[in-house]
């Protein structure tokens, strides 16, 4: 069903995107390809529908189940929870590896001591058979430990063959931050990757998504509701998804818009959050540059003015100057507007 909101595994489950999982398809016996683009725009849906029709062996690692400042105890539970997903088609190559136990359907992967495994010789065995690793999210791997699954990853793109990797990020700026091909202090520095761009739907697509889901379900939705919902989700697919769920639910576009402001709030304040941990004043100025940044003053001057008003002292051009990176690195806004509108609306509502 098109208004399923869990990620998609085949085609006929997901609409438009056929460039997009041919491109993967087509390039997957490199070693290395980045899928990116904004938050519910559709990346694991179309990477999973591509990887489904491969028929190829792959292993999905979700970079979301890590914490802020993870560990390697962190960072080995969730390769050994990812790779225990798919033992039966691995074991052969990782049986008698030291540093790996294989109890029944579940696989351990030491992290210390002399027995333990590094990612590197993990790859290096894994690459006796032809195996896709896939890492969802993989912004989430930035930290302490970054540059050694770096390391590990630029190993097996010399070395490992047999093996591809596929790393998908919503964050772009963190992600490609992460990667590093342009820093000569990173181990990718210099690689070539394989490139797929996820964007926003056209008007009238988003408008034949709708459609054709409602049609699906046979649901009788007018033109006007239906331009309605396409207008405030600006072509998102998984916003859309999102409000003709909750449209069919029973409720009207007024309650669905208000729905998902409280949704994107939510997500808003956890990363102002993250921001408080450092301290409170990089906590309280990234709420106030969203606040004015959702009320239009979209330029350096105007938020620079905005800011310095809220705070009630000056603030150095650095200050600000590293707000706005961090904002567009985490995909949040582009020349000073929001690239979700959901979130611009959500924002005007930070308290």
């Amino acid at each position: 069903m098109l208004f399923d909101e869990r990620p998609k595994t085949r085609r006929q489950e997901l609409f438009d995107r056929d460039i997009e999982i041919e491109g993967i398809k087509s390039n997957v016996d490199r070693p290395l390809l980045v899928i990116s683009g904004i938050r519910r725009i559709g990346k694991t849906s179309t990477l999973l529908v591509a990887l489904n029709e491969l028929g190829r062996d792959y292993v999905l690692i979700d970079c979301r189940k890590l914490k802020e400042n993870y560990g390697r105890q962190d960072l080995y539970n969730l390769f050994s929870s990812s790779f225990s997903t798919v033992v039966d088609k691995v074991k052969g190559v990782l049986s008698g590896v030291r540093g790996v136990s294989i109890l029944g359907n579940s696989i351990e992967f030491k992290w210390k001591g002399r027995d333990s495994v590094s990612l590197a010789d993990l790859f290096d065995h894994l690459n006796g058979k032809r195996l896709i690793i896939a890492m969802d999210e993989t912004q989430k791997l930035r930290g302490p430990l970054s540059k050694e699954v770096r390391e590990a990853i630029a190993h097996a793109y010399d070395y490992d063959r047999n093996l591809t990797f596929i790393l998908t990020g919503s964050e772009v700026g963190l992600l490609y931050d992460f990667l590093g091909v342009e820093d000569r202090e990173s181990p990718l520095y210099g690689r070539y990757y394989y490139q797929i761009t996820l964007d926003r739907f056209e008007k009238e697509r988003a408008t034949e998504f709708l459609r054709k889901g409602f049609d699906e379900i046979s649901a009788k939705v007018s033109d006007e509701e239906t331009e309605k919902l396409v207008e405030f989700f600006d072509g998102i697919p998984g916003w859309l998804t999102f409000g003709a769920n909750r449209f069919l639910e029973g409720r009207k576009i007024e309650e669905v818009r208000e729905i998902a402001i409280d949704v994107a709030l939510n997500e808003i304040e956890n990363l102002i959050e993250t921001k408080r941990r450092v301290s409170e004043i990089v906590g309280r100025r990234y709420k106030n540059a969203l606040k004015c940044l959702a009320l239009g003053e979209n330029s350096w001057s105007k938020l620079s003015n905005c800011l310095q008003r809220a705070e009630g002292s000056t603030m150095s051009s650095s200050v600000l100057e590293n707000i706005i990176t961090n904002l567009e690195k985490s995909s949040i806004i582009k020349d000073y507007e929001f690239l979700d509108p959901i979130y611009g609306e959500a924002s005007k509502r930070l308290s």
